[in-house]
């Protein structure tokens, strides 16, 4: 075994910063498994260097793509034989939308030196094609603070990668003469995956020189992506949402196990002072083994109570889909919407039930709207009380979900004290920054005095950390004075 230099430990401790920077938990144990890794790697074999470090560093999938993207920034590749010295065109050729002066014949012979590497996958040729590509299309200014996804698309524009796609699709079926339907869709796979390499060699290009003229650390910063479980449930792109639906049902499952094994822990009560003495009399009085009470912990009733107005809408969706997948960690879980009425949805969640469809029967069926249609929590809480209050006892557990805003209407706060007076606790889940609250039309301090806790709950991560903070158990239930 060798030691790596002295370069690459400090290589390591940067990249590890930036894994942290980036919301990844690397901790200082798995830092020294991975220098003892590399160890007994050739350092040299890119592909290992990034095997290695992502089993010693990563624990998630959730955060391989994080990794992904720090691990191209460090250890991006050396420049090409003969590219040391090239610099960045100037003058005409990279001024205009990356192409200036760059006539149109010229454009045309790198789209033809593109599509013939793709055809005879002749890497070592596409590369060179793409470095030439990168030096006319893109424009690129050493010093100049623009993102490579704007090098990245002035390239690709230029470049007309969609007549690319056509025309090796043209070509590979020609070769593959009448095809069938499976035929077809054999190309049509190869044209994608080729054109993929295509656009992933154009980025890794544009990427290993903005590594060379700003530094891994700046370009770091500069694609740093905040991770799934950290995104902001209210701005959150359609990826985003595709990206958190996948997300939801691993986080519950190692958040359930977590919390039974917990439970398990928690589960020996104060000391029995005479089952310990009788078990003394064995040992000739001494008290060697003391005997525990056996705790009895009971799950929460919970009472999840969801605001599914216009802004409210993402937020609920996820606050019911992560409290349904975690449901087996409460006795009881029922649902109610509101907007300016409530009615209860638990029907719509049943066991089997798809979750797409149930949100759907939610917004087609529930009886939410008594007025207009704006968000008022003042009726709502009188509402619920009035048809289901009866139902809140001192084992149950009162979650609101909402940004506290009523449209200037009547808060009614004193009806939340009525429910939290016949409960266990309240709690408010809000995904607006504290700083937020009580500007405009939010009345959340005046709901505030009436609940256990106001927490701020804008990711994934935050509504993990409250859920298992909820179902762990309490020495005895507690409910509220008027």
């Amino acid at each position: 075994m060798t030691t790596p230099p002295a370069p690459i430990t400090s290589l390591i401790t940067a990249f590890v910063g930036e894994l942290r920077a980036a919301g990844v938990p690397v901790s200082m144990v798995e830092t020294i498994d991975a220098m003892r890794a590399l160890e007994v790697i050739d350092i040299g074999d890119r592909a290992g260097l990034k095997a290695t470090l992502a089993a010693t560093l990563v624990k998630s999938e959730r955060h391989l793509a994080a990794f992904d993207t720090a691990f191209e920034v460090f250890f991006a590749t050396a420049p090409r034989r003969g590219e040391e010295g090239r610099g960045t065109p100037t003058g005409p050729a990279a001024e205009g939308g990356g192409s200036g002066g760059l006539g149109e014949d010229e454009i045309e012979d790198l789209r033809r030196s593109l599509l013939q590497s793709l055809l005879d996958n002749d890497m070592e040729a596409l590369l060179d094609a793409i470095g030439e590509a990168v030096d006319l299309l893109s424009g690129f200014e050493r010093g100049r603070p623009v993102g490579g996804t704007y090098y990245l698309y002035r390239t690709l524009r230029r470049l007309d990668v969609d007549q690319i796609e056509t025309l090796l699709r043209e070509v590979l079926s020609g070769r593959e003469g009448e095809l069938g339907e499976l035929d077809r869709r054999l190309v049509d796979e190869e044209v994608a995956e080729r054109i993929e390499q295509l656009r992933q060699a154009v980025q890794d290009e544009i990427r290993r020189r903005l590594v060379e003229d700003r530094g891994r650390e700046a370009v770091a910063r500069t694609l740093r992506r905040p991770l799934t479980e950290d995104v902001d449930l209210m701005h959150a792109t359609r990826a985003d949402l595709e990206a958190l639906e996948d997300a939801i049902v691993p986080l519950t499952r190692k958040l359930a196990a977590r919390l039974a094994r917990r439970r398990r822990m928690l589960r020996r009560g104060r000391l029995d002072f005479r089952k310990t003495m009788r078990r003394s009399l064995a040992t000739g009085g001494v008290p060697i083994d003391p005997q525990f009470r056996v705790q009895k912990p009971h799950r929460p009733e919970v009472f999840l109570l969801c605001d599914i107005s216009g802004s409210m809408a993402t937020f609920a969706r996820f606050t019911l889909q992560f409290t349904y997948a975690m449901s087996t960690q409460f006795s009881k879980l029922r649902s109610f919407a509101f907007i300016d009425t409530v009615d209860e949805i638990t029907e719509f969640f049943g066991p089997g039930t798809d979750f797409t469809d149930a949100l759907a029967r939610v917004a087609a069926e529930a009886d939410v709207v008594h007025q207009d249609g704006h968000s008022d929590y003042g009726t709502s809480l009188a509402a619920f009380l009035e048809r289901y209050g009866r139902d809140v006892t001192p084992r149950s557990t009162i979650i609101i979900t909402g940004d506290a805003r009523n449209n200037y209407r009547p808060p009614q706060d004193e009806l939340l004290g009525e429910i939290a007076a016949k409960a266990r606790a309240v709690y408010w889940l809000n995904p607006e920054p504290p700083s937020y609250w009580d500007t405009g039309d939010s009345v959340m301090s005046r709901y505030a005095r009436w609940c256990e806790g106001v927490h701020e709950v804008r990711t994934l991560r935050q509504l993990e950390a409250f859920v298992e903070e909820l179902s762990l158990p309490r020495s005895r239930p507690r409910g509220r004075s008027l």
